[in-house]
């Protein structure tokens, strides 16, 4: 990881030790369900991870090499791992590489470099720990110190590994999270069938638009029976708008009779049904906004979704968020937190909204810009505009479950650098700086989610 000096180095070590509270993610809570050993290096590091992934594959390497899709379940993992090592230069100044080694050397204690010829004794020291007890997944997350692990969950699934965790004797804290875009977003393919199974699953008659809302409810209030505290929406264009009477676009929509544009508007029609919903029951809302999926026809087709060709594209978050805001952003109990990949929207746009609505509070940085040098123009843009307590602490944001301690540990490098700043510039002092640093490290995360230590 990189190198802090002084007064830096200092804070770092005040807030190095804290617990992870990690509040979004993409883990799968079959791995603490079962408590299975991890299959093998290349499942463990290469496979999950896109932020990996892409990288060699826009290096030429196909997919299918890397143990990725259908197509590549017959690749061995040893082979998937030496092409790995093999292109490991290609993470140089890149996050990925302070992650990887910082999950080799500290959480896995291999001190041998990566390269072409150290790939398999690598993989083998790494198989080797993966069938010890101490490495299986509770005990790798009570190791770690995670006070708390959010999944994301589609707004159908039972959540039965969920209730498995809940009935094990083990006290490790996993909770799920709201994801219903399937069942708000007419523009997915399965939209209608969705909406049918909501009905089926919740015992209640989707063919109105009253008994629709009704069942979205029911899923949440069982979401949060199950210990979820947030909900999540992932959306290329931010958009809200309020349908007084949403019963015959509705009724369209169901019967797979509506246009793009009638799509689009009863989206941003329910994601202000989502937020009051918040207010009712309490569950934080998320926007992750800004990013066009799955851009790579071929490999959507061959490969499925969420393979790395997801691409930033430009957010106009005060006119698209507006008729939600004007509806329940004076709301002091609601919380709605923002992501962009749209770093532009920062300084000029996130900010200065933050600033001024009780609800908002701005999301760490995400995906390609949750690194050193990402993290460090984050503060840069949205300090002196939304203060410290209208950010939303850190989270993850990750599939690959080894990596989560080196995130937070580079996020916490990352605001004891930007605190020493603040101190050298005479803004504040080294009381102040410490305060914050725990803040940042730990506390606007627990009070953004609604996550009591």
């Amino acid at each position: 990881m990189y190198r802090l000096h002084g007064p830096a180095q200092d804070l770092y070590e005040g807030i190095a030790n804290l617990p992870i509270v990690s509040p979004h993610g993409h883990c799968d809570p079959a791995w603490f369900a079962s408590d299975t050993p991890f299959a093998n290096p290349a499942k463990l590091l290469v496979i999950p991870d896109h932020y990996v992934f892409r990288m060699l594959y826009s290096q030429g390497v196909p997919l299918a090499n890397l143990g990725i899709g259908a197509a590549g379940r017959t690749t061995k993992s040893r082979d998937v791992f030496r092409l790995f090592a093999a292109h490991w230069h290609l993470f140089l100044g890149t996050p990925s590489r302070l992650w990887i080694n910082y999950v080799l050397r500290e959480t896995l204690n291999i001190s041998t470099p990566l390269s072409v010829e150290t790939a398999d004794q690598i993989y083998d020291q790494i198989a080797e720990l993966l069938a010890l007890d101490d490495h299986r997944p509770r005990a790798l997350f009570d190791r770690f110190g995670i006070e708390v692990l959010a999944t994301t969950d589609g707004a159908l699934d039972t959540l039965e590994h969920h209730q498995t965790i809940a009935d094990s004797p083990w006290n490790g804290r996993v909770i799920p999270t709201f994801r219903p875009d399937s069942v708000l977003d007419p523009s997915d393919p399965g939209f209608v069938e969705n909406v049918r199974h909501l009905g089926q699953l919740t015992g209640t008659d989707t063919g109105d638009f009253n008994g629709y809302l009704a069942a979205l409810r029911k899923r949440r209030t069982f979401f949060a029976m199950m210990g979820a505290t947030a909900t999540d929406h992932a959306i290329e264009v931010v958009h809200t708008e309020w349908i007084d009477h949403p019963e015959e676009l509705y009724q369209k929509l169901c019967k797979s009779n509506a246009t793009p544009e009638d799509a689009a508007k009863f989206y941003g029609h329910m994601l202000i049904e989502m937020a009051q919903m918040s207010v009712e029951d309490g569950l934080t809302m998320q926007i992750h906004g800004g990013s066009r999926r799955n851009t790579n026809s071929d490999v959507l087709r061959d490969f499925g979704r969420d393979k790395g060709a997801d691409i930033p594209v430009a957010v106009d978050w005060v006119r698209g968020l507006e008729a939600l805001l004007n509806r329940v952003g004076n709301t002091p109990d609601f919380t709605l937190i923002l992501f962009t990949l749209d770093e532009t929207t920062y300084a000029r746009e996130l900010a200065p909204m933050a600033g001024h609505w009780p609800a908002l509070r701005i999301g760490p940085p995400w995906w390609f810009h949750d690194s050193p040098a990402g993290i460090a123009r984050y503060f840069d843009q949205v300090v002196e505009t939304a203060g410290y307590h209208n950010l939303a602490g850190f989270n993850d944001d990750t599939r690959a479950f080894m990596s989560i301690p080196a995130r937070h540990d580079l996020w916490r490098r990352g605001v004891a650098d930007h605190l020493a700043q603040q101190m050298n510039r005479g803004y504040f002092g080294a009381k102040d700086a410490a305060e914050l640093a725990q803040t940042l490290a730990t506390d606007l995360a627990r009070d953004a989610y609604g996550l009591a230590p």
